[in-house]
């Protein structure tokens, strides 16, 4: 058996989740693998209206102090959705450094009344992932406003910014919110996040602790990758190779596409010697973001550091047949002690999937069902 095998039986029999949701997995899908593949492919169609895009300052880079730059609190002056910020942004990311994200947003008519739904995507993903548009249908048809978030140089945004992007990067929703709330008035916040998305959304929330704003009423994270080492370890695996080629020739393409925007910045030497996530971490991720080596970034970025300050209610879905992300003992018995949290662990479910049988008027997505329910209970007036 598999120290990661190991370490998952180990959590299944010595911790139970606080409350055990039963998940019925569909026929033939009782797989992990199959489970997530199908999952990840199966065609789907939504019944959203067409997003707003706004463009969103997260990071103001280098700023001149002879020059008027808002602060972190201050808003850009103009509309985040004005067709000029585009180029504006493009523009400030390779004069000052400064960093943005685009959101595709979609606004109920009586959107400061209304329960705003952000959700994060995971490792190279964007606002247009599959998980993301089948939850922002539900919950648009649910009566919320609904903020599809890229993470930044995701969705096509590598321009908006000088640096990559990765799991650590929490103020960003942050920066979201805030920019939002102020310019739409909008009083009630829910974060979703899948997978890195997922530990995003963990890790502002613990952070933010008991100074959690009042905007921000409740989280979710779906399979999230809350310990990313023994996570980027367990993708590496002879069964998820898979899955670590398929990341690894996306963020490979992304990087290139780096280096040639802001060549001063990224060289692509030794780029295709790169064979593992953890070696991508190590020698792009970390050395382009400030961490001393993989080992540092996993560490200062895994929202499991912070899990025991969350202070907001919140959902983790977890399945323990997910190839790939490993939930440490440790981990698992901080969210357990939190009484904000609610954790649930399911035998099947794959990473992201959690297909269930379908029925009338139900289409199997029984995560996207579970997480919804959660938001309206735990945020209805």
């Amino acid at each position: 058996m598999s120290d990661a095998s190991k370490l998952l039986t180990a959590a299944a029999n010595n911790l139970a989740p606080r409350r055990a949701e039963e998940f019925l997995p569909r026929r033939f899908l009782r797989n992990g693998h199959l489970q997530t593949l199908v999952g990840n492919f199966l065609p789907r169609q939504y019944v959203l209206p067409e997003p707003e895009a706004h463009v969103v300052e997260v990071d103001h880079g280098k700023v001149d102090p002879g020059k008027s730059i808002p602060g972190q609190d201050a808003l850009w002056p103009g509309d985040s959705m004005a067709p000029e910020r585009f180029a504006e942004a493009a523009a400030a990311a390779h004069a000052r450094g400064a960093s943005y994200v685009l959101c595709h947003c979609h606004w109920q008519a009586n959107a400061g009344q209304c329960l705003t739904v952000l959700l994060v995507h995971g490792l190279e993903g964007s606002s247009r992932s599959q998980y993301v548009l089948g939850n922002s249908a539900r919950a648009w048809a649910a009566g919320c406003n609904v903020v599809r978030m890229n993470m930044r140089n995701c969705g096509g945004t590598e321009n908006l910014s000088p640096t990559l992007y990765h799991s650590g990067l929490s103020a960003d929703v942050a920066a979201v919110m805030r920019r939002l709330a102020a310019e739409k008035l909008l009083s009630a916040f829910a974060l979703i996040g899948y997978s890195m998305g997922g530990n995003v959304v963990l890790k502002l929330a613990g952070e933010l602790g008991k100074y959690t704003p009042d905007y921000l009423k409740a989280v979710v994270g779906v399979s999230p990758a809350m310990d990313l080492a023994v996570s980027a370890d367990a993708l590496h695996s002879l069964s998820n190779r898979v899955y670590e080629w398929k990341f690894l020739a996306g963020l490979r393409r992304r990087f290139r596409v780096k280096a040639e925007l802001f060549p001063a910045i990224y060289s692509t030497d030794g780029l295709e010697r790169i064979a593992t996530l953890r070696q991508f971490d190590d020698q792009i991720t970390a050395r382009y973001s400030g961490f001393r080596g993989a080992d540092d970034y996993y560490h200062r970025a895994s929202s499991s550091r912070v899990a025991a300050q969350i202070g907001v209610p919140t959902l983790i879905l977890h399945a323990l047949d997910d190839p790939f992300i490993r939930m440490l003992p440790s981990t698992r018995e901080a969210l357990l002690a939190n009484r904000r949290v609610e954790l649930i662990e399911t035998t099947h479910g794959g990473h992201c999937a959690f297909l269930a049988p379908r029925a009338a008027g139900y289409d199997g997505y029984w995560a996207e069902k579970l997480l919804l329910d959660f938001l309206l209970s735990v945020t209805k007036p």
